[in-house]
């Protein structure tokens, strides 16, 4: 019995010793208005949190005696000493900050004392970019995203009812919480691992929040590089700094014992990718200790008007870490007036980790199964900012009504309405039949897409309907049926495909597809069915070739390693040859005639081939150097990777196999990257191919090595393709080499123009060579403008010294 209570007097004790009681309350101005987003800490620690937007907040305290610390950008810092034994309401007010000269000497027409501290800043700049070499940390991010003001209908939907807003359709579009263990080493090895994830509406989703987005470092000499900006933006303080930059001393000041300068940072131009605000750097030591600054259009930002960035830094042992982040951003977008943060509190850190050897693989964010399932009750007790009123809210109903959604009486009903029929939607954007509870659909193709002319076919339709029953974490099957007519040849042919997706962490799927149909000889495609039909009615111009073929055809594809992805392929066709059946047109051309379907022969109807069957079988590695990925229990997620991505490729063709006609081996291997970043000179794109038949005993023009070419003026965009190559005359049994680069100066001229800088356009240059027996030495070069998914270039094309074409390309789409 005496141990019995020894074991309670024992648990009793300890519980004391381990309570913890909430400190909690508003901070305020001398003006009586909340400081949104002050940060509030352990003093000399990192452990700690932030006030709410209504500037409240929560913390909770081992008993005893502590010291709390209240501090925001432009205001004094104050402490608290607090004897945390039972739950404390402590309303903070915070006087501004006052920065003052006295101690500064400013002479007429001297420099402003300004540019010395920032010229030492930069010449610590390296030093402070690598000083600590790696850490872990705990953070908390919260996401959310509000509108402003929209439109009342957008493409005919009512905004009020699908977005959920209030009758002036304000309200929040999005709110998320998540917490995560962050780990860094240097140069840039990080990974998450997320404790907990929640999102206002979606009972099942996972937070976008990612701490590794979070990171904006000032002492790096470009920011925000490929995400507002193609560009990137100039840090205050990069190498380069001065020649972007003007600097006011606004004043000094003094913190926890050290003195701050606050200076004013200014563009030089006003559209230069800088930033505009307040930078506060710490005197002697010439780090950064505090930021406070923007971005707005005019410095080049994409999708938003203004952007606020708010960095508090904390010393930690005997450097300076981020304690706290936050992006505040407005803009309006097709009337949709929008405004929101993301903030990130970091704390607890160690900047002496002692990581285990295999942390950092590719995996930058790890999420498990359970990240989503901790209920309200847990976040009560874990949330470290605590929620605003509208918040509150947002979060109830829209749990609420995630929970309705989810029942089948709600989800019947609602499909009720959506699947609707009428001859306009199928017409213009298809129509589909959707059952959400047992997850499956049956989605009917626009009718508008599906007729065409070509001279093979005439007028044609081409026709499918696709049946996709979806399971838990995003896997999948799809059945598309798919028919086909041409009304001058009255040919009818039709197929059936496929495709398993099983296994989303390990990108696996299988899949085949059997039946018939007319395909392009070149296998790469030439041309989109409504480009031909309008270039053949209206211009008497039938650039397209086609053929006829049986097959049935087989794959698998499956991650084998990170970055490494392979597939198999087995593929069966009995092919023909086809003849033009239609001369039909709008216009008729006088100085010009409708070529056969032989493009080697176009003045007669020479078959370009005889019937054949081809057995063939395909074996490829993709690999992308460096890659970063992210996996969630719904699949592994790949990031855009900084290196190049590897493909070799071998085919071969069975002879005498289920009565096989071709013999032949076909090895290639590629090189591609997008987009390669070059600070303010944009960013660079290329491909390099090679390939060559070791064999090609029986071979026939549809099993030729084809090449991407283009011979329109409006064609869809690809890094691949030759815009001034013609589609079928070139392609190859032999060998060939191929090259493609493309550099975007992302406006670093056009932005030094003021009648063309608010249009926002960016300069391309470009170009692309082949070498292979039919055509050598095959060049071609172009420069233009690009404005989000629309350019305009103007090229030359030559063989060998010879210019051989040369003209303007329009291109759309991404």
């Amino acid at each position: 019995m005496r141990k019995i209570y020894a074991l309670i007097f024992f648990c009793f004790t300890t519980s004391l010793a381990f309570a913890q009681h909430l400190i909690s309350g508003i901070i305020k101005d001398n003006n009586g208005q909340p400081i949104p987003f002050t940060s509030v800490y352990l003093k000399n620690t990192t452990t700690g949190t932030s006030a709410n937007v209504d500037g409240r907040y929560e913390m909770k305290l081992k008993k005893g005696q502590q010291t709390i610390s209240f501090r925001a950008v432009g205001y004094k810092q104050q402490d608290h000493i607090i004897n945390s034994d039972h739950d404390i309401t402590l309303n903070v007010t915070l006087a501004s900050e006052s920065y003052t000269l006295e101690n500064v000497n400013i002479r007429a027409n001297a420099e402003d004392p300004a540019y010395e501290i920032i010229r030492k800043t930069i010449a610590q700049r390296k030093t402070h970019l690598e000083e600590v070499k790696a850490f872990s940390c705990d953070v908390y991010i919260k996401g959310v995203q509000r509108l402003k003001g929209a439109p009342k209908k957008f493409f005919g939907r009512d905004i009020q009812k699908t977005l959920e807003l209030d009758t002036n359709r304000k309200g929040i579009i999005y709110l998320s919480e998540s917490q995560s263990k962050f780990s860094f080493r240097r140069p840039n090895d990080v990974h998450e691992e997320m404790i907990s994830s929640k999102v206002a509406g979606r009972n099942n989703a996972f937070s976008f929040n990612k701490a590794s987005d979070l990171i904006i470092n000032f002492y790096d000499n470009y920011l925000l590089e490929n995400t507002l900006s193609s560009r990137g933006f100039i840090s205050p303080i990069a190498d380069n700094a001065l020649f972007y930059y003007k600097y006011k001393l606004l004043g000094e000041s003094t913190e926890n014992g050290q003195l701050i300068h606050k200076i004013e940072v200014i563009p030089r131009r006003v559209n230069d990718p800088v930033f505009r605000g307040i930078i506060y750097i710490m005197d002697e030591s010439w780090r950064i200790y505090n930021t406070d600054v923007y971005l707005t259009k005019q410095a080049g930002i994409n999708f938003i008007d203004t952007l606020n960035i708010n960095q508090q830094f904390t010393k930690v042992k005997e450097v300076y870490m981020p304690t706290g982040i936050n992006f505040q951003f407005a803009g309006n977008v097709l009337g949709f007036k929008i405004a929101g943060y993301y903030l990130g509190v970091y704390s607890n850190y160690n900047v002496n980790p002692n990581f285990p050897k295999n942390l950092f693989t590719g995996e930058i964010l790890k999420v498990t199964e359970m990240v989503n399932k901790k209920d309200s009750l847990y976040w009560v007790e874990n949330r470290p900012i605590p929620l605003t009123a509208d918040e509150k809210i947002n979060y109830v109903k829209k749990d609420s009504v995630a929970k309705l959604k989810e029942s089948k009486h709600y989800l019947d009903s609602l499909e009720k309405d959506n699947n609707k029929f009428s001859v306009g939607k199928l017409i213009l954007r298809g129509y589909s039949q959707n059952d959400r509870y047992d997850k499956h659909s049956l989605s009917f193709d626009p009718v508008w897409r599906a007729i065409f002319y070509n001279t093979v076919e005439g007028l044609a339709i081409k026709y499918g309907v696709t049946y996709r029953q979806e399971y838990e974490n995003r896997r999948f099957y799809s059945i598309r049926p798919e028919v086909r007519y041409g009304f001058a040849n009255q040919k009818l042919t039709g197929s059936i495909t496929g495709n398993y997706f099983y296994d989303p962490l390990k990108r696996a799927s299988y899949g085949g597809s059997f039946g018939n149909g007319i395909f392009d000889l070149n296998n790469l495609g030439s041309m989109t069915p409504l480009g031909n039909t309008i270039n053949s009615l209206l211009y008497e111009k039938n650039f397209p070739k086609y053929y006829y073929k049986d097959f049935v055809s087989l794959y698998t594809t499956r991650e084998l390693a990170t970055g490494l992805q392979a597939s198999l392929s087995a593929d069966y066709s009995h092919n023909k040859a086809l003849a033009n059946s239609s001369t039909f047109k709008f216009f008729d051309a006088k100085d010009r005639e409708f070529t056969s379907n032989n493009p080697f022969v176009p003045e007669a109807e020479v078959p370009l081939f005889p019937d054949y069957s081809s057995v063939s079988v395909t074996a490829s590695l993709t690999y992308t150097i460096g890659q970063k990925y992210i996996t969630r229990p719904d699949g592994k997620f790949y990031t855009e990777s900084k290196y190049p991505k590897i493909t070799l490729l071998y085919k071969k063709g069975l002879n005498k196999v289920l009565g096989s006609d071709v013999d032949y081996d076909f090895v290639k291997a590629e090189i591609f990257e997008d987009r390669i970043g070059l600070g303010l000179w944009g960013h660079t794109s290329f491909l390099v191919g090679v390939g060559k038949f070791l064999n090609n005993d029986k071979m026939y023009y549809p099993d030729f090595k084809h090449f991407s070419g283009n011979i329109s003026t409006i064609f869809p965009p690809n890094l691949r393709k030759f815009q001034y190559l013609d589609f079928y005359q070139f392609s190859t049994k032999e060998q060939y080499f191929e090259a493609h680069l493309e550099h975007n100066f992302s406006g670093f001229f056009m932005n030094k123009i003021p009648l063309l800088r608010k249009l926002k356009l960016e300069e391309l240059v470009g170009g692309g060579y082949l070498s292979s027996p039919e055509k050598r030495n095959y060049k071609e070069f172009y420069f233009g403008i690009q404005r989000l998914v629309l350019r305009a270039s103007y090229g030359f094309a030559y063989d060998g010294a010879k210019k051989i074409n040369q003209g303007f390309r329009i291109s759309y789409g991404f």
